[in-house]
């Protein structure tokens, strides 16, 4: 399933994230070769409607066309099928940042085959840091997200924003799959078809690329601002909702994904409920939390305790095939000045 290349294909550099099934015939690793070794590896439309890592990619490689790269590239363009339809995934599909190794649900997939053997490749090349950039579909800034608190995967999260969520990661996705063997990061480039953030995946990959070594230095307080993401929302599958108002069980506010990056308070309410409990939520080792964190007292779906939510979505698709948001705390500072030196 997995096509490995060389060299861009004809027309790489031109065509549009709907067209690549074009060129491509399904997820392709593609070895690019530069001045310094071992090489930068960066994964690009694991959803297929996300396409602001794609097209500032395609930016760096036109910008260096006719000369050698700083640094040794491997890209991987990941689900061309879906992009074709402008969707993260198709009806069917796995999603293809949930099946790298180390995922269990979809271990036996074909999908699973193509990232491990893509994987495998990578590990045995030899890479610098491994970056998967990603598009989502509420109001959020511009921020990473690392799996590992170390120095090194801090600045490399710094060179694009000094918003920097620590996630411990979702079995089978790219950045937990890579963050126990090199610096890994995953960037969060606001929303896709959006000129602004092209040019953002495009600055960051040039500065990735430029990047000779990480610093040797700590990461200082003022320039990050860490968080730590302790839940992952999402609605039951049994229960219906709606954004606004509707005859559905939920009714969330029209409003919700203005709360992304608020440090909200206990008793803010998220809309209204007929169910008693229609959020699973998950903290960190998957246990059942929902109740710490929501409560649904005279019909209103409120906060328990404080917390700061990242990726809501008004998307009903993509709070179907991901989740409606998730929880996260400030980090003190003191935990990045503990984080190891290395990757």
């Amino acid at each position: 399933m997995l096509t490995v290349l060389d060299a861009l294909p004809e027309g790489f550099l031109s065509t549009p994230a709907r067209e690549l099934h074009r060129i491509l015939p399904g997820p392709t690793l593609i070895r690019l070769p530069g001045r310094r070794q071992p090489a930068l590896f960066v994964s690009v439309l694991l959803h297929g409607n996300e396409d602001s890592g794609w097209t500032g990619l395609q930016q760096v490689l036109r910008e260096c066309a006719g000369r050698p790269l700083p640094r040794a590239l491997t890209v991987l363009v990941g689900n061309v099928q879906a992009a074709r339809e402008g969707l993260r995934r198709l009806d069917g599909q796995p999603d293809f940042n949930r099946v790298w190794p180390g995922t269990v649900e979809h271990a036996r997939t074909a999908e699973a085959a193509a990232m491990e053997h893509a994987w495998r490749l990578v590990m045995e090349d030899g890479l610098v840091a491994a970056v998967d950039l990603h598009n989502n579909t509420g109001l959020n800034p511009h921020y990473s997200v690392v799996c590992r608190l170390d120095q090194a995967s801090l600045h490399l999260a710094r060179l694009f924003s000094r918003t920097v969520v620590w996630f411990r990661g979702l079995a089978g996705t790219q950045t937990a799959c890579f963050a126990p063997h090199v610096p890994a990061v995953a960037l969060e480039c606001g929303k896709p078809g959006h000129e602004a953030n092209a040019r953002a995946c495009a600055r960051f990959i040039s500065a990735a690329l430029e990047l000779a070594e990480f610093p040797a230095h700590a990461v200082r307080e003022q320039d990050i601002d860490l968080y730590h993401s302790v839940a992952i929302v999402r609605v039951r599958p049994d229960v219906g909702f709606t954004f606004g108002e509707g005859p559905a069980e939920v009714s969330f506010d029209p409003r919700l994904d203005h709360m992304n990056f608020r440090e909200l308070d206990p008793g803010a309410a998220w809309g209204h409920s007929r169910h008693p409990m229609p959020l699973d939520v998950r903290d960190e080792a998957d246990a059942d939390v929902a109740h710490r964190y929501f409560s649904t007292e005279g019909g209103v779906l409120r906060l328990q305790r404080a917390a700061m939510p990242a990726m809501l979505t008004l998307d009903e698709r993509v709070v179907r095939q991901d989740c409606l948001c998730y929880l996260m705390e400030r980090v003190a500072f003191e935990r990045v000045e503990q984080a190891r030196p290395g990757g």
